[in-house]
């Protein structure tokens, strides 16, 4: 569908002077170069300067034929035309054309790739060089590559591609030459058309479309073995395809008319077109490259019937194209003889029918993305990055394009979301204007200016409608009709200078206005043509940093504020999109809420969706921005009003901080009594805070259990903790629970973290704010939060990490002798009983305990604590051990955290060791606890020898090591063999003594 608007994309034209009658003409970067009539064999250059009514004419220069098409390749800056000379066709390349058509008259004449030094003996820089490339057959169209400046020439039946080289003779001389490099034989397809870009080759002949990509890869030993033989690409059963339903019926075409059906295959289905393909690798310079080939597009069209009327010449495809469009900020600085430099974004392909044209993107996904329908029959079209532009037979018609919306989503992956948008490319297509042109012929484009060809004929209307079905065979394809000499028509070829960017933009932004309050989906689609209309000149290679740049940026904002309030006051069904574009506006919040129209404050429901939709999510981001207490209710009351749930949640946001909390608390309270829920309560008693009544507060809080309320703070997490400036900061709530309910704070802390809504460093960095101690310091509000997280806590890392916390913690309260800042939430017996990572304490350690001197009550809260997560089977004792040095050995209490931590690292002997030198009283306890299974050996292994070692040396500690000598005898006793037993007995030993054990082991022996 193709909208209609009656806008001005033409502004002043002028006549280029040329004093003969054109026979082709193409542009040239800044120049525009026309071929003249039959017999001139010359192509004059006109600059598109100087005074609005009238172009500046620089020159000519002749050619060796006339020029029966030309074009211009702006990477190597070469012309190349097909030229008729004696009744034959010739293909030419004219290089360094410019010097030649100032006025310079040297010129050379060469084959390609011969004579390549001679002529350039003198290394003159002034010299034309009129390359010709031979052919086996004559041209019939061709195509240079935008990207490299390479050459695609169509034939009968075959393609045949010129890599353009530069060949540096001296350090002063570089010489551009071809080389005939891949010829490409198509069978039953004679190319009317051709175009090539990137390695895509389009080709169309009549009423058919095909689309290939060429690619390079390198040669294997069989393809080198095979370098000149015909290598075919063709698919498997291609021959079975759908060609060969049209060629298995024979029928004289001057009996019937036969229409093919229509057929659109795309990518891999376009393989069984039926078309065979097959390259013939010839070049010399790069024999290791390995041409291949994959099909893109087929496409086959059948006449209407309207195409009765005319000639075959004018019922078939013309006008192809390929159209590149390059990465954005890529600059397009392309010197003479040099390659471009630009960055490939992608490729669409262009071609039409009389009445109908189509649009394809062809690079990274093969899809129609727009159909053209003209008004009356076309005659030629050129498309552009911002416009098509189609010519009929007295009319020159503009339409929008969608190639910079396909483009703008292969460049950024964030267009689409809720943080950027871009029109739709299936937006309809936009008819801008008709201009009178009184016979057009041709058509061209460059930069912005439209080269258009007029030609008044004498028609011979009745001839012209004659029905003739001959007319439609294709041997009757090429017939012309002959106007009598004595009525040759007048010519005029014009150059029309498209409205500047802005000023169109402009245009339509006014245009819009018109439709506001009538059409809305005109108005967002004019809105949406303008903006994308600013965003294709924005992606302009060329466009340099300028006051032009500026002004664009600026509009491309005002045109996403435009947008954004079309779908924010408009009733659509892409209410969404208001937020993206709002965002690329720069428009800030305060901003959006002053166009609010005025006029439609006194109505009960005057806000869209789409403005509720980027509120809401505005309000929920951390946007840094602060409403004042005007909009602040302003924005309650949008919300009552639209979506009063929502209510508590606006409340919480970072910009609402200067919210009257009197007029929150009103609002609350009415909704309330309609969607009551503990949300709103904890935002009320948030409010009644921020009012300075404490009373109120605790009342509000009193309504719930804990649990429910922790379930309100897990559903509105900003009641506790706002996010300002990427800065987390505790809220009033939070501070007073902290004062009053340090226990419910932990709990709803811990609920936040375990339901993903505060990650642990982020917790461990709010509870150190609330508590508002060096960042270094640890409260014991966060060893409270540590120690009941463990007790919930299933992952392993996360586990480890807080045993390790806490036991540090531990540690420097001990080694400091420091008091908690407050008193702990659990003891050691809480923890116990709810948490398997606080073990039972170990008896020998308890004992240990009972033989130390009482200590303050929270020192010993630490210190079971410590003692308690070395007896749990979970604890990884290594990672804690350096941490021990901090905490002195030499009194009962730091020794049993330092045996424990031996124990657990499995250094049994250690740890006996120590005991028996500071602690024997212990020894017994302890092995009567760790010594047993594969450990009991060390009874008469470890224990036994020191202690009979010791007790020689009679001391302070003889009474306890004797008698722990007895109780390890008797231990040995019972699980010993009698002669093992002796074995272990010292030689030195009082055999009075040792007797009552022997005994013992003697009788254990008789009574088994």
């Amino acid at each position: 569908m193709v909208q209609l608007y009656h806008l001005h994309p033409f502004g002043s034209q002028q006549v280029v002077p040329t004093k003969q009658e054109p026979a082709a003409f193409c542009c040239a970067r800044d120049a525009l170069l026309v071929a003249c009539a039959p017999g001139a064999c010359k192509v004059e250059v006109f600059a598109p300067a100087g005074r609005p009514e009238v172009s500046e004419a620089l020159g000519s220069f002749h050619t060796l034929g006339r020029v029966l098409s030309l074009a211009y390749s702006e990477a190597g800056d070469y012309v190349v035309t097909i030229e008729e000379k004696n009744k034959s066709l010739f293909l030419q390349a004219y290089v360094n054309w410019r010097c030649f058509s100032g006025g310079t008259a040297r010129v050379c004449v060469r084959i390609v790739g011969h004579n390549l030094e001679t002529p350039y003996s003198e290394a003159s820089k002034d010299q034309m060089s009129i390359i010709e490339l031979p052919l086996s057959d004559p041209p019939v169209c061709f195509s240079c590559c935008p990207l490299t400046g390479d050459l695609l020439v169509g034939c009968k039946n075959k393609l045949i591609l010129f890599r353009l080289k530069r060949l540096v003779l001296r350090q002063d001389v570089t010489v551009m030459d071809f080389e005939r490099s891949l010829i490409l034989h198509i069978q039953n397809f004679t190319p009317s058309e051709v175009a090539f870009c990137a390695g895509y080759i389009a080709i169309t002949a009549e009423l058919e479309v095909l689309i290939i990509k060429l690619e390079t890869g390198k040669k294997t030993a069989s393809d080198q073995e095979q370098q000149h033989i015909y290598r075919s690409l063709e698919p498997e059963n291609t021959n079975k395809g759908i060609k060969e339903e049209a060629d298995s019926t024979h029928f004289d075409p001057d009996d019937f008319v036969i229409c093919q059906q229509p057929v659109e295959l795309l990518e891999e289905e376009s393989s069984h077109c039926g078309i065979s393909v097959t390259l013939e690798s010839t070049g010399l310079v790069n024999e290791e490259l390995n041409f291949q080939m994959r099909y893109v597009l087929y496409r086959r069209f059948a006449p209407d019937l309207s195409s009765f009327l005319y000639s075959a010449e004018h019922v078939k495809l013309h006008s192809l194209q390929l159209l590149p469009m390059y990465e954005t900020g890529n600059s397009k600085k392309i010197d003479r003889g040099d390659k471009p430099k630009q960055e490939l974004l992608c490729l669409f392909c262009f071609f039409s029918l009389p009445h109908i044209g189509y649009l394809y993107t062809i690079s990274n996904l093969v899809e129609l993305i727009s159909t053209y329908h003209y008004s009356e029959r076309s005659q030629q079209a050129v498309l552009t990055p911002q416009f098509l532009h189609v010519i009929t037979s007295n009319n020159l018609q503009c339409f929008t394009v969608r190639c910079s919306a396909a483009a703008a989503r292969d460049e950024d992956p964030y267009i689409d979301t809720t943080l950027k948008a871009c029109p739709p490319v299936t937006l309809d297509v936009c008819a801008l204007t008709m201009q009178l042109f009184i016979g057009l012929k041709a058509i061209s484009h460059f930069k912005n200016h439209v080269i258009v060809l007029t030609k008044a004929d004498a028609e011979n209307i009745t001839e012209r409608k004659k029905p003739s079905r001959r007319l439609l065979s294709r041997k009757t394809g090429n017939t012309k009709g002959k106007v009598p000499p004595e009525s040759e028509p007048g010519w005029n070829l014009y150059i029309v200078h498209t409205t500047s960017t802005l000023q169109l933009y402009r245009e339509m932004v006014e245009y819009s206005k018109t439709y506001e309050n009538v059409r809305t989906e005109s108005c967002i689609h004019l809105l949406s043509e303008a903006h994308l209309l600013v965003r294709t000149a924005l992606m302009d290679p060329d466009l340099m940093e300028s006051e032009e740049k500026e002004d664009l940026l600026e509009a491309f904002r005002e045109s996403c504020a435009l947008l954004g309030d079309c779908y924010s006051r408009f009733d659509t069904k892409d209410f969404h999109l208001a937020l993206p574009y709002y965002k690329m506006s720069g428009l800030s919040m305060t901003e959006v809420l002053g166009r609010i129209d005025p006029a439609l404050e006194d109505k009960t429901q005057k806000y869209e969706k789409g403005f509720i939709f980027y509120l809401h999510h505005s309000l929920y981001e951390d946007i840094g921005e602060d409403l004042s207490e005007e909009l602040a209710a302003k924005v309650l009351q949008i919300f009552y009003l639209a979506e009063p749930n929502q209510m508590p949640h606006i409340i919480c946001s970072p910009s609402m901080k200067n919210v009257c909390p009197k007029i929150a608390m009103e609002y609350l309270q009415r909704v309330e009594v309609v969607v009551p829920s503990v949300v709103v309560t904890l935002t009320k008693a948030s409010m009644a805070l921020k009012m300075g009544d404490l009373d109120r507060c605790q009342n509000e809080l009193d309504n719930y259990a804990e649990m429910m309320l922790v379930c309100g703070f897990i559903v509105e997490p900003r009641l506790l903790r706002q996010q300002i400036k990427g800065q987390m900061v505790p809220t009033e709530l939070a501070v007073y629970l902290r004062q009053k309910r340090p226990g419910f704070l932990v709990a709803s802390v811990l609920a936040l973290h375990e339901n993903n809504k505060m990650e642990l460093e982020e917790a461990d960095s709010y509870i150190k704010m609330l508590t508002a101690q060096d960042e270094d310091a640890v409260p014991q509000l966060l060893v409270d939060f540590w120690e009941a997280l463990l007790v919930v806590c299933a992952q392993e890392n996360v586990v480890q990490k807080l045993q390790f916390r806490l036991a540090t913690e531990y540690i420097s309260r001990l080694s400091r002798k420091q008091m908690p800042d407050t008193k702990p939430l659990k003891t050691t017996e809480d923890l116990i009983n709810s948490c398997g990572h606080y073990g039972l304490i170990f008896p020998w350690v308890l004992f240990m305990m009972s033989l130390a001197p009482p200590s303050n009550q929270n020192s010993s809260e630490d210190l079971s604590k410590l003692q308690s997560l070395f007896c749990s089977p979970y604890i990884s004792a290594d990672s804690l051990r350096s941490l021990l040095d901090a905490l002195p050995a030499d009194t009962v209490s730091g020794l049993s955290v330092h045996i424990l931590c031996d124990t657990r690292l499995g250094l049994y002997e250690k740890a006996i060791d120590r005991l028996l030198e500071k602690c024997p009283e212990a020894v017994i306890p302890y092995a009567q606890h760790e010594l047993k299974n594969e450990r009991q050996a060390l009874w008469w292994n470890k224990l036994l020898p020191e202690l009979c070692n010791r007790t020689r040396n009679a001391g302070e500690h003889y009474p306890v090591l004797l008698s722990s000598l007895q109780e390890t005898l008797s231990v040995i006793a019972m699980e010993l063999e009698l002669k093992d037993f002796l074995n272990f007995l010292p030689e030195d030993g009082n055999a009075a003594f040792f007797m009552p054990h022997l005994l013992q082991c003697s009788r254990r022996k008789l009574k088994t």
